[in-house]
């Protein structure tokens, strides 16, 4: 028999790699959330973003949750990148240009209409 202690560290470790691969799980139970692979490899998203963003972050992780390639600036590390995002209207970050469709802020709804 495993020990008490042992059993709680496998189960936290279960809680982890879960928690890490729930894209690829969610995918499986929910088919229609899914991102068609000819609509991916068409897709062009830049995602205008910080390091320090809590909302950046999520736009990320829901990206590659989807399966959906993107290219990221960081507008604080790169000038050239804070340029073309002030030239875009600025304003807040983080910011999207999917397919030509600029989004602000996480909005996942729209980020997939975008995608279309």
């Amino acid at each position: 028999m495993l020990s008490g202690v042992l059993k709680k560290f496998l189960l936290i470790l279960l809680v982890v790699v879960v928690y890490q691969n729930w894209g690829k799980i969610e995918r499986v139970f929910n088919p229609s959330q899914v991102v068609s692979e000819q609509t991916q490899a068409n897709a062009r998203v830049v995602l205008y973003a910080t390091d320090w963003c809590g909302y950046c972050k999520a736009i990320r992780r829901y990206l590659d949750q989807k399966g959906i390639p993107y290219k990221e600036f960081d507008i604080e590390k790169d000038a050239e990148a804070r340029k073309v995002y002030e030239a875009l209207g600025g304003r807040g970050i983080p910011m999207l240009d999917v397919n030509g469709t600029l989004i602000r802020g996480f909005e996942p709804e729209t980020i997939l209409a975008a995608l279309k």
